[in-house]
C-alpha cells in the first residue's frame, strides 16, 4: 500500500503541510495502537516478517539499484556497506522481528507504585511516546527495525531514510504497511516522507506538536544538523568514536582476538573499535598489531607506536585521528604509561557512544567502569556487543549517547514515556 503525493508544486509550505498532514494519520495510527494489545502487535510483527521473506527477491533487486547507483556516484566503502542488503541481512531482520515478537511489551509495565497512608493508589505505568520522527541514512535494516520497535511499543512512526536507500525503502514500506492492514492495524502507523526529498527532513524537523520526538541516527554532519534545526524535541544518537584500552595484564591471544572482531568484523557500523590504547608495558602489544595488520587494517600510530609497529602496515598519526569514526580498516594506535593517561585520552576524545578494557586486573576495571563515562562500557569483550539484537532488545532505534531517559542501545522501553496513575475514593486534598 503506498502513500500518495499532493498535486499541488511542493513548494517549502506545500510540503509543511503535506508532512503535517501525513504526521495528523500517524496520530490517529498512535491512538489505535494505544489500544492494541500485545497479541493483535504481535501478528503485526509476524506478519512483516512473512511478508520480508515472500518478498526478499523484490527488496534486495531494489537494494542492487541503491547500491549500484551509489557506487557509481563515488560512495565510501563504509556507506555501501551499511546501504547493502543481502539474504544474510534479510534473515537477520526477519529474525530481529521474530524476537521483537517473543519479547514482554512494554506498555502497561508499572515502573513503580504504593498506596499512601491516606489511601490514593499510585502507579507509574510505561506507555507510548505517540508520534516517532525518524532521519537517518543509506540503513534500508532501520526501515524494517524501526516498523517494529514502534509496532511493538504501540508508536506511529514518520521516516526521512535518505535518498541513497530511495528504492529499497520504498519497496520495504510497501510491504510493512500491506503487513499491518493484513491484521487490521493501521497501515499509518508506518510512513515515510522520502518523497519530499531534503525539504521533507526539514518539514519533520519543524512539525513541533504533530511529532512527539525526533531521533536522528547517522554521520556526524546528519546529527549536528537536526540538533541546530529541530523544533521537534530531539534524542540524541551519537557517532561512535570507540575505545578499547588494552592494560599491563591483557593476556595476548585473547586481547588480538577482541581487536579482531572489534575492528574487522564489520567496520563502517557505529560500535566498532576507532582507537586502540595500548600499555608501554603490555607484553600483548605487538602480537595484537600484527595480527591487525595481517588482517588488513592500516595502524595509524603516535611515536611510541610506531617504533612497536615497525615493519607493519602503519603510517604517523595526526591529532585529527583521535577523533576520527573511520567506518573503515583504519584504527589510532597510541601507547600510554598507565590507566590514568588512558581514561584521560578517552575523556578528551570520546563520542560518549562505547569504550573497552582488556584487562586481567580486578581493580583496574572496576577503575574503568566507575571513570568512564560512555553509554557503554565494556570489560573484556568486543566492542561490537552495543548493540541492540546482541542485548536482548530485539532491535534498536539507535545508540543514544545523551542522559536523558534513554541511554545506550534504544530497545522497546527506551520508546515508551510515563504517565501517573492515581485512584481514590472520594478523597480531597486537605
Amino acid at each position: 500500500m503506498s502513500q500518495s503525493v499532493a498535486d499541488s508544486p511542493l513548494t517549502d509550505d506545500n510540503v509543511a503541510r503535506e508532512v503535517a498532514l501525513r504526521a495528523d494519520r500517524s496520530r490517529t495510527a498512535a491512538r489505535k495502537l494505544a489500544r492494541a494489545n500485545r497479541d493483535w502487535k504481535d501478528r503485526g510483527l509476524l506478519a512483516i516478517a512473512a511478508s520480508l521473506d515472500t518478498e526478499r527477491a523484490a527488496v534486495i533487486a531494489a537494494n542492487a539499484q541503491d547500491v549500484d547507483r551509489e557506487r557509481a556516484a563515488g560512495t565510501s566503502q563504509g556507506l555501501l556497506d551499511r546501504l547493502k542488503l543481502d539474504d544474510t541481512r534479510v534473515d537477520g531482520l526477519i529474525s530481529a522481528l521474530r524476537e521483537l515478537a517473543g519479547l514482554p511489551d512494554p506498555v502497561g509495565a508499572v515502573e513503580r507504585g504504593q498506596t499512601l497512608p491516606n489511601g490514593l493508589r499510585l502507579r507509574q505505568v510505561h506507555v507510548p511516546m505517540g508520534v516517532l520522527g525518524v532521519i537517518y541514512e543509506a540503513r534500508p535494516n532501520v526501515t524494517v527495525d524501526l516498523a517494529g520497535l514502534a509496532l511493538k511499543s504501540g508508536n506511529a512512526v514518520l521516516m526521512r531514510g535518505g535518498s541513497a536507500a530511495a528504492e529499497t525503502n520504498r519497496a520495504l514500506l510497501y510491504l510493512i504497511r500491506d503487513a499491518l492492514e493484513s491484521v487490521g492495524l493501521p497501515a499509518d502507523a508506518v510512513q515515510s516522507v522520502d518523497d519530499f526529498g531534503r525539504a521533507g527532513a526539514n518539514a519533520l524537523m519543524g512539525a513541533r506538536g504533530k511529532v512527539d520526538v525526533l531521533i536522528p541516527r547517522g554521520g556526524h554532519a546528519l546529527i549536528q544538523s537536526v540538533l541546530e534545526n529541530a523544533k521537534v524535541p530531539v534524542i540524541e544518537t551519537g557517532e561512535g568514536n570507540v575505545h578499547i584500552y588494552v592494560d599491563e595484564s591483557a593476556t595476548a591471544e585473547s586481547a588480538a582476538d577482541i581487536l579482531l572482531n572489534a575492528k574487522t568484523q564489520r567496520p563502517s557500523v557505529c560500535n566498532t573499535v576507532e582507537t586502540l590504547l595500548l600499555h608501554s608495558g603490555a607484553a600483548a602489544s605487538r602480537h595484537i598489531l600484527a595480527e591487525l595488520s595481517k588482517a588488513g587494517v592500516t595502524l595509524h600510530a603516535d611515536q611510541r607506536a610506531l617504533a612497536l609497529a615497525e615493519g607493519l602496515n602503519v603510517v604517523p598519526a595526526t591529532d585529527d585521528d583521535w577523533a576520527r569514526e573511520y567506518m573503515s580498516l583504519d584504527l589510532a594506535v597510541a601507547v600510554v604509561d598507565d590507566l590514568d593517561e588512558a581514561i584521560s585520552h578517552i575523556r578528551r576524545w570520546t563520542t560518549g557512544h562505547t569504550e573497552a578494557i582488556l584487562t586481567n586486573d580486578l581493580g583496574h576495571a572496576e577503575r574503568f567502569i566507575a571513570e568512564i563515562d560512555s553509554a557503554a562500557v565494556i570489560v573484556n569483550a568486543s566492542t561490537r556487543f552495543t548493540d541492540g539484537g546482541e542485548l536482548g532488545l530485539g532491535a534498536e532505534v539507535g545508540i543514544s549517547t545523551q542522559k536523558m531517559h534513554a541511554r545506550g542501545p534504544m530497545g522497546l522501553r527506551e520508546l515508551t514515556t510515563t504517565k501517573w496513575i492515581v485512584q481514590g475514593d472520594g478523597h480531597i486534598r486537605s
